[in-house]
């Protein structure tokens, strides 16, 4: 499965199209009439929900995204450490991608969404850098430079850093803090923005020793663990219209609580992060296998859903035996369900009446790629033959 999903990753040059992705239409532009907002509101809802894709009709593109990459990037990392992927040329060339990708015209390396959305207020133009593409980008750089050693992609992922402290970081008095998302100059308390950047700082003081990323990322870690309910769940964010709580955002909050307590050597968030983790499992994990994407009610059932559970569930595996076990059995659910294993993809969600067979290189293919990765990664850990000493430590490419 997971060398079908790379061929047909491949094969489309790692470009796809986007849940949000209306807007790239060329319809726009030929009737101005319809670029405003409510017309790019509701069209946007339509063609995210709609069980046909009509893209294509719609002059859509396929497009290369940032933050797939950076996905791609960290998934060749972990295939390159297992053996799957044996050219480390690889890794090279998905870094090209993203530094083809780089958010023109900015001092720092920073990355934005390859299509224009529309925010309940606000048009984010395309390309605009913001918080989430920067992190996960910074992020698989930072992946490949622990396997690497290229001082390159070092440089990067601090530049990275810096945007996120320079220009997004605010704070006022007292211990209210936060990241302007998805445009700087809006100030909200969103978790997993806060947590995704502090435990990217986490992981560049890691390496460059440089305080200035562990202050601010200690007060937003610290924030917004202040900001669980007691049940253990997290609501999205702070403002009046982000009271939800779904699956891959608490998988995100999570996940990176673990990487910072890891970074860090700390135990300080480990109170949080067992009691997320219950609310966790008790809220999004059904008998059988399959995830859902709201705490009380289950559908849709999302593959970004799928591969965050199996990516959080690996990520907390010293919290309960039976999680790789778990990880595994929600991979075989949608593997059963939602794989074309003809064409080599994942589908979109499954509904109640129906499925929703469309395929995202960013929202699903991405994502399952890595998931599949960090699989490998620890059946190889747990073999008592490993075929590659890479996979213990940093080994240069």
């Amino acid at each position: 499965m997971t060398l079908k999903l790379l061929r047909y990753c491949k094969a489309n040059d790692w470009a796809g199209y986007e849940p949000y992705d209306v807007l790239n239409s060329r319809i726009f532009s030929a009737l101005p009439v319809l670029n405003s907002r409510l017309p790019r509101l509701a069209l946007t809802q339509f063609l995210k929900r709609s069980p046909v894709n009509v893209r294509s009709l719609l002059l859509v593109p396929k497009t290369q995204n940032p933050k797939a990459l950076g996905l791609f990037l960290s998934a060749f990392v972990n295939l390159y450490r297992t053996g799957v992927v044996t050219d480390h040329g690889e890794i090279h060339r998905m870094v090209e991608r993203l530094v083809a990708l780089r958010t023109p015209g900015v001092h720092y390396w920073c990355w934005g969404y390859n299509f224009p959305w529309q925010t309940r207020k606000d048009l984010v133009p395309r390309w605009t850098p913001n918080l989430v593409c920067t992190t996960f980008a910074a992020n698989g750089l930072l992946d490949a430079f622990e396997q690497c050693a290229d001082e390159h992609y070092l440089n990067m992922a601090v530049s990275a850093a810096e945007y996120l402290l320079n220009d997004l970081y605010w704070a006022s008095e007292g211990s209210v803090c936060g990241f302007g998302y998805p445009l700087p100059e809006i100030h909200n308390q969103v978790h997993n923005a806060n947590l995704l950047a502090a435990s990217l700082f986490c992981r560049v003081y890691k390496h460059t020793g440089q305080e200035r990323f562990l202050i601010p990322a200690m007060k937003v870690i610290r924030y917004t663990v202040t900001q669980q309910h007691s049940d253990g769940g997290w609501d999205y964010g702070e403002g009046s219209t982000q009271k939800w709580i779904d699956n891959f955002h608490t998988g995100f909050n999570l996940s990176a609580l673990r990487s910072i307590g890891q970074t860090l050597e700390t135990t300080e968030f480990e109170v949080a992060v067992s009691r997320g983790f219950q609310f966790y499992r008790s809220h999004f994990f059904r008998d059988d296998g399959a995830v859902g994407y709201y705490y009380d009610r289950f559908y849709p059932i999302d593959t970004h859903c799928v591969a965050q559970s199996v990516i959080t569930l690996l990520d907390l595996k010293d919290l309960d035996p039976n999680n790789v076990q778990l990880a595994q059995f929600v991979l075989d659910w949608a593997a059963e369900r939602m794989w074309d294993d003809k064409q080599g993809y994942f589908y979109y969600r499954i509904l109640p009446f129906c499925t929703i067979r469309t395929s995202y290189m960013r929202w699903t293919q991405a994502w399952m790629l890595l998931a599949l990765s960090m699989l490998l990664v620890e059946s190889t850990s747990q073999s008592s033959e490993l075929e590659r000493p890479a996979a213990s430590g940093m080994m240069s490419c």
